[in-house]
């Protein structure tokens, strides 16, 4: 192969993630030359609905709605590798295509940031998310804080909480912050203004399946692209991931579905935990698991849902 060309999305986190599997391919390729291709997908395009809307708005029920257009450059063979954020992959992907590897995860907690601190936020407390999930666990462990849309990349949510009088904090994934260099404890200056940070134990507020992980998606059968992503993938969080991916595929749940599961991987056994929210309100269902079989855990964790 002579050039391998890495699609991805155009945000300054997108372009973080293609600037680190860029890293490691000439970590582990030094003479391997790449070319980044920048692709405007429809998530990017649809700020004017809510992320859980872009994909009803836009016909494209069997895509994720930041994974589209990338999927199609490769399917057109215009790149040789889509670079995503994992928790937007969706669970069932083409024949065609298959995930072939993931980098080493970050930190998978969600953090606030906010005008206030986390211990103050409570009833009234107006909070800022594009996530379902986000939404209906704020909710759920902070009684009558409300809930508002906020679409955007990373700099403008951050901007958008620091100037706005209308919200009190916004939610958003740690890794996330730490790839852009922003702090994830204490005071964020942001703007002339400081907001206050703590990252949330994934125990008690369940991130996204894949959280924190970035996927590497190839065309099946390209050979060469294979043998060089299987350099890169890293085993405990493909582990990880591919167990959490399979809960969501044994749940069968759409983008809109409030979904947060956790794991951890030690000394060859898997612990597993989810939250699954009814989509039209109502307690989530609770589930632990834990084994040394990954997909075996994963099963177990969704019959053990009540």
């Amino acid at each position: 192969m002579k050039t391998l060309r890495i699609g991805t999305r155009g945000s300054a986190l997108a372009l973080k993630q293609a600037e680190m599997t860029e890293a490691a391919l000439a970590a582990a390729f030094p003479d391997l030359k790449t070319e980044r291709v920048v692709i405007t997908t429809t998530g990017d395009r649809r700020t004017d609905v809510a992320l859980n809307e872009v994909a009803k708005a836009e016909g494209i029920w069997d895509k994720g709605v930041f994974i589209k257009e990338l999927e199609v450059a490769l399917e057109n063979d215009e790149i040789d590798v889509a670079v995503h954020s994992l928790k937007d992959l969706p669970t069932v992907l083409e024949d065609h295509l298959e995930l072939r590897g993931v980098l080493e995860r970050a930190p998978v907690a969600d953090a606030w940031i906010g005008k206030i601190p986390w211990s103050e936020a409570g009833e009234g407390t107006r909070v800022g998310t594009s996530s379902v999930r986000r939404a209906r666990q704020l909710e759920d462990v902070k009684p009558g804080l409300v809930t508002d849309n906020l679409r955007g990349n990373v700099p403008t949510r951050l901007r958008k909480c620091a100037e706005e009088e209308s919200l009190d904090g916004i939610m958003l994934a740690e890794a996330g912050l730490r790839r852009l260099g922003y702090s994830v404890e204490g005071v964020l200056g942001i703007e002339g203004h400081s907001l206050h940070v703590e990252c949330l134990s994934e125990k008690e507020f369940f991130p996204a399946a894949g959280q924190g992980a970035v996927g590497l998606e190839i065309r099946r059968g390209d050979g060469e692209a294979a043998e060089i992503i299987d350099t890169l993938n890293h085993r405990e969080t493909w582990t990880r991931i591919t167990a959490e991916r399979k809960f969501l595929y044994f749940l069968d749940a759409g983008c809109s579905t409030p979904i947060g599961v956790w794991s951890a991987f030690s000394e060859e056994v898997l612990s597993m935990g989810a939250r699954v929210y009814p989509e039209d309100g109502g307690a989530p269902q609770r589930a632990e698991a834990s084994g040394s079989d990954p997909l075996g855990v994963a099963e177990e964790l969704f019959k053990n849902l009540s």
